[in-house]
């Protein structure tokens, strides 16, 4: 083929008219989770063409305490992204824009080298390779912290639901100081885990408002008079006066002044060339602002295209338009589960984190309730019982996975017992699972499980039964959520989940008969969060076309994937039945935290009790 004739047969290859050889622009997100970092390839349909993960290290030193390395997760990140191109051969120069999500855990860097820091105490160093510098957000050493922060009552915990959670990283931030030496704390400066790793990517100090008001105690300007955003007299209150200095250098400086911050997916920024050779990228590509990863979930979901009855929508809702999401709860399962609500003024709700302001959209609302362990829960109960082996050996000899199997031989006890309903087998068993502690709506980490029902039986029929029970559970432990946060202003109608609880249909089928709403299931099941960090690359490369950024809406509209619905089951007697076991679960609830008081008063003459080491 002459020369001329190559170039011309190249230009018909990349021409957009071309049906053979379409160009295709492309764009990535990354997720970090607890256990693992993804990356998906998407393209400006909003397919995913591209899917890859990689395992993260996480250490425990000790009971209690979770630790990460950023280098590792960093590592994690380039591989999934060359395994993802390679899939399907995606030429790197498609690539237009990148998103990250992740935990909101903290990370910690030193200020003049921008090394890691060890957060391992008692000797907090590096040597010996350790540089694991992140605190997850699943760590709950800073429990004494924790109260000293609460004590203040101070006004900014109007906007984490009353109470900020040992999950977040002001806590965190609080043992560093008491637990470092202090010219190892004084030289420290603090990320939330996405905003670590779009400075990883890019060579800035950018911070996603998502981080901050979430996670970190920001209150956006002009909300509740706030004046700079990073409350003063609340670090000072607290023992964090060091972060106060030098305008919150530490923390990421003010907005306009000696920082910068931005909503979910405006350009923070271009891959550096350090980043792009351990992506095998070329630089220069679009950064988008991180989020926490269940934001990411919201993203990914609540944009779906839809067939919901009028009454399955809000009063005064519009159809394709972002009022739409104002009835749609995102609830973003996974080992822990997030509930997220959008709404366009301020709504408090007790034991609920937030409302935060312009974390997704500009001007718009945020609130988060929550589940402390889901997937971990059901996971505790089914591997803790007498019978997981002889159930693990014969789901193995059916080709299929615990969960799968157990749904399956709790549709052959339904039929041996001519059950109406699943639901029919635990109509006597009670169970009540906060055995991490309760995140939403009591907001009380004390919180533990318990079971009226109990019996010798250990067989695999005993484990169903205690199986139905959990899934019970965390289906009337959504509907108590929806409930509280309706109750308070909010206007939910539908839950949008994702994660892999969406594959199991007894789950799902309870969740929506016992919070009588519909649970749309989206397109990309195990996917969906990732989805939602590339769309966040989407919106950064929007705005490197023309320098206007399309509006986050707009691209989750174009981009989302159309859903199924579960419907809620129509039998009007397993409504009644999950009803009363709605109420039974509230008194559980209730008295377990009566239980205590009541004990706590009659030992109250001993004092506080502390353990010897």
């Amino acid at each position: 083929m002459s020369h001329s004739k190559q170039q011309s047969f190249r230009r018909m290859s990349t021409d957009p008219r071309n049906e053979v050889h379409p160009h295709m622009e492309h764009y990535i997100g990354i997720d970090v989770g607890t256990g693992s970092a993804r990356a998906c390839i998407m393209n400006e349909k909003g397919d995913i063409v591209g899917l890859a993960s990689e395992n993260i290290g996480l250490w425990q030193p000790q009971t209690g305490y979770y630790e990460q390395s950023t280098t590792d997760i960093w590592r994690c990140i380039c591989t999934s992204i060359q395994r993802a191109m390679n899939q399907h051969n995606i030429d790197p120069d498609t690539i237009k824009g990148i998103g990250f999500d992740a935990t909101c855990s903290l990370a910690v860097f030193s200020s003049d080298t921008d090394e890691p820091v060890c957060v391992t105490g008692p000797k907090f160093n590096n040597k010996d390779g350790n540089d694991r510098n992140v605190i997850l957000w699943l760590d709950h050493r800073p429990e004494n912290e924790t109260k000293k922060i609460n004590a203040t009552d101070h006004n900014l915990l109007r906007y984490v639901g009353g109470k900020m959670s040992i999950e977040m990283e002001v806590p965190k931030m609080l043992w560093l100081k008491n637990n470092m030496p202090k010219e190892l704390f004084d030289r420290c400066k603090f990320y939330d885990l996405a905003d670590a790793l779009t400075h990883m990517a890019t060579g800035g100090e950018t911070r996603s408002f998502c981080s901050v008001v979430c996670k970190q105690g920001f209150v956006p300007v002009g909300v509740d008079g706030s004046e700079s955003g990073w409350q003063k007299d609340f670090l000072t209150d607290i023992g964090l006066e060091d972060l106060t200095k030098d305008d919150f250098k530490r923390l990421g400086g003010l907005n306009g002044k000696n920082g910068h911050y931005a909503t979910a997916g405006e350009p923070v920024g271009v891959l550096c060339e350090r980043a792009a050779q351990a992506m095998g990228l070329p630089a220069g590509i679009a950064i988008g602002s991180g989020v926490i990863d269940a934001y990411a979930g919201w993203i990914g979901t609540v944009g779906a295209k839809v067939n919901l009855s009028s009454d399955e929508l809000a009063a005064g809702v519009a159809k394709n338009d972002v009022s739409q999401a104002f009835s749609r709860l995102a609830a973003v399962a996974g080992t822990s589960t997030c509930h997220l609500a959008m709404s366009p003024k301020p709504v408090f709700v007790n034991g609920v984190w937030g409302p935060y302001r312009d974390v997704l959209i500009p001007e718009y609302w945020m609130a988060e309730g929550g589940q402390s362990a889901t997937g971990e829960l059901l996971k505790h109960v089914i591997e803790t019982h007498p019978a997981f082996q002889e159930a693990s050996s014969l789901a193995e000899s059916f080709n299929t996975n615990i969960y799968d199997y157990l749904n399956e031989h709790l549709r052959d006890l339904q039929g041996q017992q001519g059950a109406p309903t699943v639901s029919y087998l635990g109509r006597h068993f009670f169970l009540y699972g906060d055995l991490f502690g309760n995140r939403s709506p009591i907001a009380d980490p004390n919180m533990k499980g318990s079971v009226i029902g109990l019996s010798p039986d250990k067989s695999v029929d005993g484990l169903a039964l205690y199986y139905y029970g959990t899934m019970e559970f965390i289906a009337l432990q959504t509907r108590h959520i929806i409930e509280t946060m309706n109750s308070s202003g909010h206007q939910i109608s539908s839950i949008f989940m994702s994660g892999s609880q969406c594959q199991n249909d007894i789950l799902m089928s309870l969740m929506a008969t016992a919070c009588d709403m519909p649970v749309l299931i989206p397109r990309y099941v195990h996917a969906a969060v990732v989805h939602g960090a590339a769309m966040l690359g989407a919106k950064a490369a929007s705005a490197e076309k023309d320098g206007k950024s399309e509006s986050l809406w707009s691209i989750m509209d174009r981009m989302s994937k159309a859903g199924k619905a579960v419907h809620p089951n129509k039998d009007a007697t397993e409504k009644k039945l999950l009803q009363k076991k709605y109420e039974v679960f509230t008194e559980m609830c209730e008295a377990q935290q009566r239980y205590r008081k009541d004990v706590d008063a009659a030992i109250e003459e001993w004092g506080e009790v502390k353990p010897t080491v």
